[in-house]
């Protein structure tokens, strides 16, 4: 083949490499509301769950529930419908759009009823953060009895992203009740928990020890008899978001959002960031992470469209977050692209 020929060939290659680039970017679409497959075509299973972003992949860790939904009836003042509690899933992703299933990270320990892990009891809400000075992830749920009496927080480690996760047990973070739940790290390698507390009237912001294991003894409780739950916090351009909903059990509400300048410090409530219809139930979903897409200042608000009667297809709401104007924004899109090419 002479010189011409190869230098052809040369450009054809990267030319369909383009190309195919080009079709990689724009066939990233997310489809909210609908049943998720994973790579394997099953159904994800990773319900009220956080990402962490490691090495070039995104890994989607979430509550992997049982297929049969019962109604605890000795529970008289809220619907409580349950699942069995079967671990902590995770997923992995280098475009967040392809899942693939790398099993339960955390086991259900089906021996011991007494168990925090128990199938019978309520492991809610897991997030997990990288601890560099450790080498650990970090793994935090909200650990509860079946009738949610307990209000606990549970921990575990791991030497990789897919685990297995050592538990290290529950606790009252200062004493105080722990129900809906997240894991924030900052931008210079603190950490911090965000959880529900007072019976859910309020919540409490905890910065955890070095190790990320234990709160530090330093928190704050914040948006005191608010009422609010299941919340997400990120950081943007050095402003911090707090995403929560009110508190009506399964059923949707409003989503509300509040910003400070740190997170120990005043929280000024912003009101509802949903735009679209149904914006007033939250598109008849409830808030649980915010995703940072990794080197963009692009962020996605995942939330989990609950179906209380069968717990396992409860389904997934990914939307973009806009900032224009200043406000944050989450506006309802059937089906958007990722366009992860895209840096602006």
């Amino acid at each position: 083949m002479g010189i011409k020929s190869n230098i052809f060939l040369g450009i054809v290659v990267i030319l369909m490499m383009a190309s195919c680039q080009h079709t990689s970017n724009r066939e990233h679409y997310i489809t909210s509301g609908q049943a998720w497959l994973d790579t394997d075509s099953s159904l994800i299973n990773a319900h009220g769950g956080g990402v962490l972003y490691y090495k070039g992949l995104y890994y989607w860790y979430g509550e992997y529930k049982g297929d049969s939904t019962y109604r605890l009836e000795q529970v008289d003042t809220w619907e409580c419908w349950r699942a069995d509690a079967r671990g902590v899933s995770c997923y992995s992703s280098p475009d967040l759009s392809n899942w693939k299933f790398e099993g339960i990270v955390l086991k259900p320990v089906k021996e011991d009823h007494s168990s925090d892990l128990h199938p019978s009891q309520v492991m809610e809400r897991p997030k997990v953060i990288y601890n560099e000075k450790t080498g650990k992830f970090v793994l935090w749920m909200h650990v509860d009895s079946p009738d949610y009496g307990k209000g606990m927080a549970g921990v575990a480690v791991a030497d990789r992203p897919t685990g297995p996760f050592r538990y290290l047990g529950s606790l009252k973070p200062n004493g105080f009740d722990c129900r809906d739940q997240t894991l924030f790290k900052d931008t210079d390698g603190k950490a911090y928990h965000i959880c529900s507390t007072d019976w859910n009237k309020s919540l409490m912001v905890s910065l955890l020890s070095d190790d990320y294991t234990k709160p530090s003894g330093q928190y704050k409780r914040i948006l005191v008899g608010q009422k609010r739950e299941a919340p997400a916090v990120f950081k943007r351009n050095g402003t911090y978001y707090l995403l929560t909903s009110g508190c009506t059990g399964w059923d949707p509400n409003e989503a509300s959002y509040a910003t400070a300048d740190s997170l120990m410090g005043e929280w000024r409530i912003q009101g509802n960031p949903c735009k679209g219809p149904k914006a007033d139930k939250t598109f008849d979903a409830q808030s649980t992470f915010v995703l940072k897409i990794e080197g963009q200042d692009r962020y996605i608000a995942m939330f989990d469209r609950w179906n209380k009667q069968d717990l396992i297809h409860s389904s997934y709401i990914w939307l973009p977050i806009d900032f224009d104007g200043g406000e944050m924004t989450i506006e309802w899109k059937d089906r958007w692209n990722l366009n992860l090419g895209n840096t602006k």
